[in-house]
This record gives C-alpha cells, sequence and structure tokens, in this order.
C-alpha cells in the first residue's frame, strides 16, 4: 500500500487528516466502492482526491456545476497535479486536447459534466484506457427522490459497467437514509461501503424566526449591520428580491446580489470579490454556493422557508467552516408554504396529464413541439410534464429533442415523487414550527450513525437568550388574553382546524388571521399546541391546511 500519510503531506501539503477522511481514503485506495455523506466543509474532495493518486493513473470526477469543476481543478493545479475538465464553457480544440492527454495517461484528474456522457463516441473514449478511479461529486443528484434531481445524472448507471474494475466513490454532503439507498442502486454499487458521518455543528447556532416578507429585509439590515456578523450569505427566494435586499445592504457595507439571471461575467466578479474579502455579504438565489470554499463565514440567512431540509442544510452548512462560532437565521412565515405549493404544482403537474401526453406520443419519434400541439397546452407546461415522463419511462427522447411514447410503467413511481415533494415540504414546516434542538432534528433528519443524540446546547431552542433576532419580548395584555383564549378553546375542541379556531376565538380577541397564526407559531414553538398537516380534495384539486391540538404541557397551562 501507498503511504497515504505521506502523500498527504507532500502532494496536498497538509499535516493531518480531518475527522473521517482517513477511514474513507484507506478504504478506496484499497479498491472498494463506497458512499461518503458528510457535511459541507468535511472534507469530501480528499476522499477521493487522495486515494487517486494512490492508486494511479487518471481520476474520472463527474461533477454537476461548472463553477464546482472550475474551482476544483484550480487548486489541484495549484498543488503541481495534472488536472483537466470537459464541460460546455470550453471550445472543441480544448476539450479534444483534453481527451489526449486522458488517452497518453498524463493526466491525475480529468473533470467532465454528466451530460458529457451522452456524447457520442465519449463514452467509449474513456473506455480504451480505462480510469483507475470514478468519482461521482454531488452523488444526490442522481435520485428523484434528493433535493436538486438532475435527469442527466441518470446516464451514469449505464456508463459506469464500461469502466470497471474501477472502484466507484459517490459523494455528497446531503443524502437522506432513502437517497443514500437510491444512489448505491442507480451506481450499481451493492457493496459499496457507507460512511455516513459528521453532520452534527457544534459551532453552528440555528435560529428560526417568525417574521413577516414585509418586516424580513430590516431584519436582514439589522442582523448584518454588525461586523461581528460578516461575511454573510443571504438566501432570498427570487431574483427580484435578491437584487433589491443586495442594494439595500450595499448602502451600509460592501455587498452584491447573485442569481442565474446575472450575465456569467458579473456572476464570477461578484463571486470572486466575495471570495477575496471585497464583498462582505452576498444576497443569492440558490443558484450560489455549491463548491464555494470560504471559511469565514459567519451567518448564513434565509429570507424564506426553503423547500427542503436536505437543501437548507447544505446552504447553513457554509457558514463557520473555520470552526469559529457561526450563525444561521432563518425568517419564514406560513405564507411562505403556499409559494412552494404553488411550485410544486408547476414542477409536478397532475398525473392527469402526464396521462395526456403519454396517450398522445407515437412509436415513431417525432418532434417535441409537435406532439405539445396535439396535446393543446403550454410548452414550458408540457416540457415540465415530459421531463417527468421521461424520467420514469413514460417517454423517449433523443439527443435530437425527438420523442416517443415509452412504457406504462411511469404512474407508480410519479405518484410516488409528487408525495416525495409534499413530505419534503411538510418536513422543513415541521422543522420551522418545532421546538426541539435544530440541530439535532437535522442530525437524525439525515441518519448519522456515529452522533451522540445529545441536544446542541446552541440554537434558539437550547439557548434562547443567545438569539440574535428573534426578541424575548413581553407579552402584551392583549396577547395575554389572546393566547389565554386559544387555549380555553382547544380544552373543549377536538383537532380543530386552524380556520375553525380562528373564527371560535376571533370575536373575543379581536384577532385578524395573520396575528392569529402568528401567536399558534409561538405556541407550538413552546411546546403548547401541536400542529399537523391534513388535506382533502375538492374539484380535482387537493387543499392543505393544519389542525391543532394541545400537547399536554398546553392542557396543563
Amino acid at each position: 500500500m501507498v503511504d497515504l500519510e505521506k502523500l498527504l503531506r507532500e502532494r496536498f501539503r497538509l499535516t493531518s487528516f480531518r475527522p473521517h477522511q482517513e477511514e474513507v481514503c484507506r478504504a478506496v485506495a484499497a479498491g472498494r466502492d463506497a458512499l461518503v455523506v458528510m457535511p459541507t466543509g468535511a472534507g469530501k474532495s480528499l476522499c477521493y482526491q487522495l486515494p487517486g493518486l494512490a492508486r494511479g493513473g487518471t481520476t474520472l470526477v463527474v461533477s454537476p456545476l461548472i463553477a464546482l469543476m472550475e474551482d476544483q481543478v484550480a487548486k489541484l493545479q495549484q498543488l503541481g497535479l495534472a488536472a483537466e475538465r470537459i464541460h460546455s464553457g470550453r471550445d472543441r480544440s480544448a476539450a479534444r486536447a483534453v481527451c489526449r492527454d486522458y488517452l497518453d495517461g498524463r493526466l491525475d484528474f480529468l473533470f467532465i459534466a454528466p451530460e458529457r456522457l451522452s456524447v457520442p463516441g465519449f463514452p467509449e473514449l474513456l473506455t480504451r484506457r480505462k480510469p483507475a478511479l470514478v468519482a461521482v461529486d454531488e452523488a444526490h443528484c442522481i435520485s428523484w427522490w434528493g433535493h436538486d434531481f438532475r435527469p442527466d445524472y441518470r446516464l451514469l448507471g449505464g456508463r459506469l459497467p464500461t469502466l470497471r474494475p474501477a472502484p466507484i466513490v459517490a459523494l455528497t454532503a446531503t443524502a437522506t437514509p432513502r437517497v443514500q439507498a437510491d444512489v448505491v442502486g442507480q451506481l450499481g454499487m451493492p457493496e459499496a461501503e457507507r460512511f455516513i458521518r459528521g453532520f452534527r455543528r457544534t459551532n453552528l447556532a440555528v435560529e428560526v424566526v417568525e417574521a413577516p416578507p414585509s418586516a424580513r429585509a430590516e431584519l436582514v439590515r439589522q442582523l448584518l449591520a454588525d461586523p461581528a456578523s460578516r461575511p454573510a450569505i443571504v438566501y432570498a427566494p427570487t431574483r427580484k428580491e435578491s437584487d433589491s435586499l443586495g442594494a439595500l445592504l450595499a448602502e451600509g457595507f460592501p455587498a452584491a446580489s447573485y442569481h442565474a439571471g446575472m450575465e456569467g461575467a458579473e456572476r464570477d466578479r461578484v463571486q470572486a470579490g466575495f471570495l477575496a474579502g471585497r464583498l462582505e455579504a452576498i444576497v443569492a438565489t440558490i443558484a450560489f454556493g455549491m463548491g464555494i470554499d470560504k471559511a469565514d463565514v459567519r451567518t448564513v440567512v434565509h429570507t424564506g422557508l426553503p423547500g427542503s431540509l436536505e437543501g437548507y442544510y447544505q446552504e447553513i452548512g457554509r457558514a463557520g467552516r473555520d470552526g469559529e462560532p457561526s450563525r444561521a437565521v432563518l425568517l419564514y412565515s406560513w405564507a411562505d408554504r403556499r409559494t412552494h405549493e404553488f411550485f410544486q404544482s408547476r414542477d409536478y403537474p397532475e398525473p392527469e396529464l402526464l396521462e395526456r401526453i403519454f396517450a398522445t406520443l407515437g412509436r415513431a419519434p417525432e418532434p417535441a413541439e409537435a406532439v405539445a400541439v396535439r396535446v393543446d397546452i403550454d410548452f414550458e407546461v408540457f416540457e415540465k410534464a415530459l421531463e417527468k415522463l421521461w424520467i420514469h419511462g413514460g417517454a423517449t427522447v433523443t439527443p435530437e429533442g425527438a420523442v416517443s411514447q415509452g412504457g406504462a410503467h411511469w404512474r407508480e413511481p410519479y405518484g410516488e415523487q409528487r408525495g416525495h415533494r409534499r413530505a419534503q415540504l411538510e418536513s422543513i414546516t415541521r422543522f420551522a414550527d418545532g421546538h426541539g434542538c435544530r440541530m439535532l432534528e437535522l442530525v437524525e433528519h439525515f441518519g448519522d450513525r456515529e452522533d451522540s443524540g445529545a441536544a446542541c446546547a446552541v440554537c434558539d431552542v437550547c439557548r434562547p437568550e443567545d438569539c440574535v433576532v428573534r426578541r424575548q419580548l413581553e407579552q402584551t395584555p392583549e396577547e395575554a388574553r389572546a393566547v389565554r383564549s386559544i387555549l380555553d378553546a382547544l380544552q373543549t375542541l377536538a383537532a380543530p382546524t386552524a380556520g375553525q379556531l380562528h373564527r371560535e376565538v376571533e370575536a373575543a380577541t379581536g384577532l385578524d388571521r395573520k396575528g392569529f397564526e402568528r401567536l399558534l407559531g409561538a405556541l407550538s414553538r413552546a411546546g403548547l399546541v401541536a400542529l399537523r398537516e391534513d388535506s382533502f380534495d375538492k374539484d380535482g384539486q387537493t387543499i392543505r391546511y393544519r389542525r391543532a391540538a394541545l400537547t399536554p404541557e398546553g392542557q396543563s397551562a
């Protein structure tokens, strides 16, 4: 065996392994498949880079984002290693030169985008000189149970067998047990060793604050006015909010917005300025962050409810990677959920629409536009539905974009996927409304096999006196009377809907619905009221609502 410690010192200029890295590196260097699920900042990249060098030959790395790929290649090249990449941002002559270097054995690492595997002739080129190791980065993208599914990643399952006997290491920061099982299955590595480690972040204080959308910009401005809260990343739900909040913060200190609607050169300038310290805050959509290696981020703020706990955990993981105390602040309200439900209905259409498209598709490939005309729906909506059919085998799409009918077995898995997306929204809603230790809930969600199970002692639930946004205000007499009315009503009502409960107390309290929801959420976080989701179907639509009931603590309050 190669001396891994010596390789670590001499080639990577590191004096020691981080927690959990060594056991992964030894397994992969020995030729065993591995699934590595460790949080952002835990050093997953070394878990394929070091074993790759130890095994000799070229390590093939499949990576989903150009920015992530460029960052990794630049760092390896700075270490004197032969690393190259092929993606859509490079011209053909550069790609051809990289292919020649690969075939001639001159590369330690070759990074490719997953869609490259659909380019005619490229998979065959890889088999002419098989890699020593295959690394699949951001491996959760292969699973439709994950929070960031990428259809192109589904190509990997059919391509990897041709690259054997190279071991495969799949790496991700966010994979629930269900996603972990799907990744292993899709990549054809049933005997893979699983390293599910290190999800507890002892230096990260999580704080959740219920706040109306109109108040959030000012709350962020006040929070980040303190230099100790910077550098900071602020995640905004929309490009418009990213621009407006970025401009507001820039009035007080160097800050900028970042989102996919900006020109690429401008995004690169903003990202480089933030990494170099010229900008102290970035207000971004979720287009920003993957692969960003800035260790001293003190604060991550979300100005709206994220779509899933997986995405939320990955984003807050960008704070405090230097081990120093840091904070994650989530600003949300019940209205945020409605926004997510709108996007889910757009991105995951009703099964009836997929049935119409499936019935319209012919056996012979034809342009997608022609099928959309016959189905008589907006082409953007058609594309969303067609993508889901393709993912689940109900449609075939050629590289040129021609479509034809696939198998009829798509219905059940698509129904499961739609249900899973709704369940993800339920999970993040319960997390925001919950009154248990924030970090412990995140750790349990990801199934960390070695966690202590202890409360974190730094989040807003464990240490409410240390909150920086949520102030512990004295109840007004009016609020105290309203709270008493809500608790008294729940003593006599059997799990009423939130609407029924509001109508019951409205006359006595004068509370409007917004004020009522705020107090109901506070009672939930205090552990006095339990809220659960319910739904019914009406005119083909699923109507969702909440029911409330007293907890044992609430019954004695």
